[in-house]
This record gives C-alpha cells, structure tokens and sequence, in this order.
C-alpha cells in the first residue's frame, strides 16, 4: 500500500462546534471506502474561524487547505482528487498562504494549527523545549533578566511588567514556592488561551517549567474555565504525556529540578480572574478579592511567594529565550513591546485570532483582517477588554493598539480581546448591561462593587425612561466615581468604563426612549 496521506483536521472548539469530529470520521471512512490511505491528524485551530473546520491536505509536504467544509462536501472533494490537492471551490492553496495567516507575526501561537498538539516529537521538531534548555543553560537570574529585557508584559489585562514580578518572587525567600496560571478566560470576545491549549499545550507546560526554575518554584497550578471541556482534556492528556518522559516530575532534565503541574477546573465566576481571588478559589476557598498588600509575589498561594500570570504570558517566554529577548523587544511600539493574540468577534465578518506586533490600529485589524461588519452595515461601536472595557466610537479607530495610547483614551486593551457592534446597537442597554454584569459577577466583598453596580442599572433605567433625568444624570457620574475610587478590585474599579464611554459618545442613545413621565415626574434621584 503507498504511503498514506496526512490530513489534518482541527480538534479545537471551535472547529468541534462546527461538526470537525464528524468530518474527521467521514474523511476516515470515505478513504476507505476508497481503498486509500489516509493518515488523519487532529490539530490545533490557524485561528481563522470564518473557515472552520478547515482541513489541510499535505501533498508532497505543502499543506493545501480547504474549508469551511461541511460533511456535505466530503464526496465532492474526493471526486475533485482533494488527496492530491485538486481543484474546489472550497481550496484555498497552501494554508500559509492564506492572507489572514501569511500577514501575522506569530510568536506565541508558532505551533498552533501547524503541529499535533500531543506529540512531543512534533513539539520538539518545532523548535519545542529549546527555549528550557536555554534556560538550563543560562541560570535563574540571567532568565529573568532575559524576560525583563524583552519587554513582556502581563496578557491578562494589567499589562503589569513580568519580569519585575518575577524577580520579587525569585528574590523573597521561603522554603516553598508556586507558579499559578491563570487559565479563566472570562472576558467577552477572548478565546486565545483556550486555543493555545488546545493547539499547544506543550508550550504552556514548557513557560511553567521555566518560570519556575527561575524564581525556585516546584509547584505549579493552572486554573481553568469551567466552561472549557476541551481544553481540560487536551491539557491533561498533554500533563500525563510531559510526565511519562520526564518533563514534569523529579530531576528534570537532570538538572535537579523538580517541577510538576495540578490542573484545577476554575469555581464558574468571573471575579476569579481577580488574582487573589483566583488564589483563594485555588485554596478551596470562595473566590473572594483579597486585600493588597501583601503582594501574591510575596504572600499568594497558601501564603507562599506566588508568580501569577496567564496562559499567554507564560507561553510567551520560551520562544524570548530561544530566540534572544532583542528579537521580542524589537516587536511592537513605545512600552508595549512584543506581539498580543488579538481576537475578532461580535459583528466581524471575518472572526478569529490574529496575532501582530502593538502598533496596528483597530482600523486595520477590523477591516483588513476581520473584513468589516458580518451584517454589511456600518461599524458604530467596539469595545476592547472585555466586558469591562470602554466602547469606542469609529472615530477612535485609528488609535494604536499599546497600553499607553488606549490609557490616553480612557480605555484599555486588556486581554485583546475586540467585540465589534454595527449601527443597530442600542449603547444605553450596553451601558445597563455594564453594570447588570457587574452586580451579578461581583464577590460582595466591596459596598462600592456590590451596591453601586445594583444603583447603577436602576439609575440608567431612569435615564432612559426619561424619570427626572438631569439629576439621575448627575447621580450616574457620581455613582461612576465611587465606584472606581472604592472598589476593592478591578471588578467594581473598571466597571464605569463602558458605562463612562457609551455616555460620552453614544449619549443620543440615553434620550431615545422619551416617556409621559419625563423629566420630573416620576422616580428617585
């Protein structure tokens, strides 16, 4: 029998959504049928999900792709000669050629889409693990000076600088150490952690094993979505195979190292994003927001020096160190150096993750990349960072994406995630859902959180109903500043920042809904 041919197709959410195991099985079976040879490999997503599941055929080593395939359309690839490439209306030529592709930079994502996510001769042939023998070679400090000099930043959203952090937790003393990786991504419209654990696992196992030998760690933990089937099966198996050849466990790489990695399915509630939140559910505890100071650096998990960050910024640093920190720092604009996992969702056309450099405008990612609207109509709003995040209207577009530029703009880039929203969104009822979000995700540790976000969507109610409207107006903006000068956390701290930025640029919208009871006769200030 000749060789067989290698046809990949997604084991990632997305594509799983769309029917990809069925596909896979009609791909097997259709072969057989036949009588040819197919070997089916089950991938990560390229992260263009417009054309998921989207199937690549290796013909004579180049990746020919088609897709969005439907099961539908698997007898008229055969018939079209898909094993060696043929022509369809579904082909799209080699996949890195594919535009949305071919333009990014990927630096975290490398692997994702291109290799079977738990095979470690894959990982390794992909330049896996040579980041870790880097580290092995050039010791704790020197690693956390590489991180430093390359620029990285938290990609959970503080953007706080990681090689600072990793420096307090390498120099505080204590006889036990953690790495805590925080995998519940919770935001609106993000999907990047997911799709590197579900593409690459080995990656984020490889970025855990070197944070903790460089700060004195053997312990790690990841905190998953609860809402992530997936991902906690890849992941895991992705675990048992690192430890069944010694890269998790005792003495790894016979360094004297010892390092292994828990898996903890996250408690459903966005607040345990919150670090100290995420730690005390880490804990067994409720996931309650902790008062800062002590910093988790010096006093998180079960009281011990704790590095705490996401599952990007992890995954990030073992290319930092295969490829030397000038080569990341040469990435990006101003203080945001590097590449971000962007993610196109809400009313794009062309939905997906889109890895580039800081320094693009949302202009481009939403049109060049995404392809504008789904519904054709005109962009109005586009909220970056989450549910939390600021509205921007489409004059605002053209501001780059760093950390300090959307700061300047009252808004900020969080996890990259980027909800856009065509000229039929009603911005009143974004703003209501702000701080209905608020009140139901809220840990009610805080009054400001807790109550204020309760206020916040009766007073909007009011303000739409048109029930004294000026003073309710005033009693929004006071309510506004209450709550991000006293909340405790993020959670309350940032929740004005939709409801600030539908006000101030989509305020026609707050005057729409004009009732008998207008201005002075109903309701409470």
């Amino acid at each position: 029998m000749s060789a067989a041919t290698r046809i990949y197709v997604p084991r990632e959410t997305s594509a799983v959504s769309l029917g990809a195991d069925d596909i896979a099985a009609a791909i097997a079976a259709t072969a057989k049928s036949h009588e040819q040879n197919v070997e089916i490999i089950r991938n990560g997503s390229h992260g263009a999900c417009w054309l998921e599941p989207l199937i690549e055929v290796d013909c004579a080593g180049e990746r020919i792709a088609y897709g969005p395939v439907t099961l539908a359309d698997i007898d008229s690839l055969f018939a079209a000669g898909m094993l060696t490439g043929g022509a369809h209306p579904l082909r799209h030529g080699p996949v890195a050629n594919i535009p949305y592709i071919r333009r990014q930079e990927r630096w975290t994502l490398q692997r994702v889409g291109v290799t079977d996510p738990l095979s470690l001769d894959d990982y390794r042939a992909h330049n896996g693990f040579t980041g870790l023998a880097q580290a092995f070679a050039i010791g704790p400090a020197a690693i956390v000076a590489a991180v430093t000099a390359a620029g990285l930043r938290g990609r959970g959203g503080a953007g706080f600088p990681t090689g600072i952090k990793w420096n307090t937790v390498a120099a505080a003393e204590a006889d036990q150490k953690y790495i805590a990786c925080n995998a519940d991504e919770g935001d609106s419209g993000t999907f990047s952690d997911r799709m590197l654990m579900e593409g690459d696992p080995f990656a984020l196992i490889e970025g855990m094993l070197i944070a903790g030998f460089a700060v004195g760690a053997s312990r790690g933990y990841v905190y998953l979505r609860s809402e992530y089937p997936l991902a906690r099966e890849i992941f895991s198996s992705a675990l048992s195979i690192a430890r069944e050849h010694g890269w998790l466990g005792l003495n790894i790489g016979g360094r004297g190292f010892d390092f292994d990695i828990e898996l903890h399915i996250g408690g459903g509630s966005y607040v345990c994003g919150e670090e100290t939140a995420m730690l005390d559910s880490l804990e067994g505890k409720a996931g309650i927001v902790r008062f800062k100071p002590p910093l988790p650096a010096l006093e998180g998990l079960f009281g011990k020096p704790t590095v705490v960050n996401n599952v990007i910024t992890l995954a990030t640093v073992p290319n930092i160190l295969a490829r030397g920190p000038e080569q990341y720092a040469a990435l990006g604009v101003n203080r945001s150096r590097g590449t971000l996992a962007f993610q196109l969702a809400g009313n794009i056309r062309r939905g997906g993750v889109v890895e580039v450099p800081f320094g693009l405008t949302l202009r481009e990612l939403i049109d060049d990349f995404g392809g504008g609207t789904a519904s054709g109509r005109p962009i109005r709003a586009v909220q970056v960072g989450g549910p939390l995040g600021a509205y921007l209207p489409e004059s605002q577009l053209d501001v780059a994406l760093d950390y300090e530029a959307f700061s300047a703009i009252d808004a900020l880039i969080g996890h990259g995630g980027i909800v856009v929203f065509d000229d039929t969104v009603d911005m009143a009822a974004q703003a209501r859902f702000a701080m209905e979000f608020c009140a139901i995700e809220s840990c009610g540790k805080c009054t400001p959180c807790r109550i204020g976000s309760v206020r916040g969507v009766e007073v909007i109610d009011r303000i739409v109903a048109n029930k004294n409207r000026e003073a309710n107006l005033t009693l929004l903006t006071d309510l506004c500043d209450t709550m991000v000068d006293g909340s405790l956390c993020a959670m309350g701290g940032m929740t004005p920042f939709p409801v600030r930025s539908a006000l101030k640029h989509f305020s026609e919208d707050f005057t729409a809904a004009s009732s008998p009871q207008s201005n002075g006769t109903g309701g409470n200030a």
